[in-house]
């Protein structure tokens, strides 16, 4: 499995994706033609810079009159909709605070773009003589963006007209993007946890917070924080590219990785590099899975042994995956009982509630952590009282790392043959080893 992995310790936008893909190995002529294919008037720049002491790549995006458009994404909060007044005004130069992210607090003359509907910016991207998987990511991300907006200021997502977010800028970056990552054929995109900056950003609606609305209804329950001086750090276009790819949170994978790319925001935050790393590789151990595990523990010191049993069993029917005790030492010499339940992370408010509901304790503590597990198959094995399954684990190079006969099946076949346990389960390792092949066999 290919896996591309984006590390957001400084947040995510537009251009940072752009330079992230080309300084992992995307070409840059390629997402140069995908700009230039929109035939809107505008084209990319490429330049090494250095972020933090780190060297990364910033790609921007230039009309066709060679003025550098930077921090328009981060202007792109402003979605509502269009009135003759506020279209024409726009319409005029005037001078605009860019945004810390991409060019610190940077004046210029910026002309606006003329508002423009969803409708009008997917007939663009649909106009354009680009590939189909590029144009349905691209498109994906301006409906997402619309539904956010329409969401947020309570209108139906037609009466959306887009004010920053759709200036050329913004639609080369969401394009251009979508084209670099349908050129790696990455079967799965993963993200660490997002940081998303804080205190305010200005837009057309005014100072709004950080993270700003569009961000935070785009980000869903993406897993967040904030870290590092007041700025915004993930941009509404940085989130839409996000849920453009599908992106899944999680601790970076077991990879092996192949290529690595820096792409560089607009402001150079010395010892906090405002950068985006993108990391590409190979699953290493495709036959394990590795899941999110939730481990869910209390301390008990004034209960029934049985009444801990009994809630043992009520755990394991609830979907627990396993539950233990363990005898401690606890304060002032008391002995007490750890109870341990291991399930799935969408279980855990369910076990928690029958955990404070069945037990006498007032408190427990949880955490999610992660499960690696071999791959598993079944085989049935005959032995001279029946039939017995057989669990078999393997290594990543397909080799047995274990096998075991299934105890439930043991302990019927005993019970009915009138035999001892634990010889049914000698007879049934040996006539599943008499299927495995010989060492001299393995060799050959």
């Amino acid at each position: 499995m290919r896996i591309g992995y984006l590390e957001c310790f400084s947040g995510i936008s537009g251009d940072m994706l752009l330079g992230a893909l080309v300084d992992a190995g995307v070409p840059f002529s390629l997402l140069a033609d995908t700009a230039s294919a929109l035939n809107i008037g505008a084209g990319l720049e490429m330049r090494k810079v250095s972020r933090g002491g780190l060297a990364g790549i910033k790609v921007d995006v230039i009309q066709a009159t060679g003025n550098r458009e930077q921090g328009t994404e981060d202007r792109e909060e402003g979605l509502g909709t269009r009135d003759a007044r506020t279209e024409s005004a726009h319409r005029h130069s005037h001078p605009h605070e860019h945004h810390e992210h991409e060019s610190g607090h940077h004046l210029h003359e910026h002309i606006h773009a003329p508002h423009r509907s969803l409708s009008t910016i997917l007939g663009m991207i649909r106009a354009a003589p680009l590939g189909e998987g590029v144009k349905q990511r691209a498109s994906r991300a301006f409906q997402l963006l619309g539904e956010a907006e329409g969401a947020i200021h309570s209108i139906p997502i037609e009466q959306v007209h887009f004010h920053e977010v759709g200036a050329i800028d913004t639609i080369v970056d969401i394009v251009c993007a979508a084209a670099g990552c349908e050129a790696l054929g990455i079967d799965r995109w993963m993200a660490s946890s997002l940081n998303v900056g804080s205190g305010t950003v200005q837009c057309a609606h005014g100072t709004l917070p950080v993270p700003a609305p569009a961000t935070l209804a785009l980000l869903d329950d993406a897993p967040v924080y904030a870290a590092g001086p007041p700025m915004e750090r993930v941009t509404p276009t940085g989130a839409a590219m996000l849920r453009m790819l599908d992106v899944e949170y999680g601790p970076l994978p077991m990879m092996r990785v192949t290529a690595r790319g820096y792409g560089a925001g607009g402001r150079d935050t010395p010892g906090e590099p405002n950068l985006l790393r993108l990391l590409l590789g190979e699953s290493v151990d495709e036959t394990s899975v590795t899941e999110p595990i939730a481990v869910i523990e209390t301390v008990i010191d004034d209960a029934n042994p049985q009444l801990l049993a009994y809630v043992s069993e009520l755990l394991l029917e609830a979907g627990a995956w396993d539950v233990y005790r363990a005898a401690v030492q606890m304060k002032k010499g008391r002995t007490g009982v750890q109870m341990t339940v291991l399930s799935s992370p969408d279980l855990m408010p369910a076990l928690r509630d029958l955990l404070l509901r069945e037990t006498t304790t007032i408190g427990l503590r949880w955490r999610l952590e992660n499960k690696l597990a071999l791959a598993r198959e079944f085989a049935d094995v005959r032995t001279q009282w029946g039939r017995v399954r057989m669990k078999i684990a393997r290594w990543p190079s397909g080799e047995v790392a274990n096998a075991s006969p299934e105890f439930e099946v043991c302990r019927n076949l005993a019970r009915e043959n009138g035999v001892p346990l634990k010889q049914v389960m000698q007879e049934a390792m040996r006539a599943w080893a008499t299927t495995q092949p010989s060492p001299e066999k393995k060799g050959r």
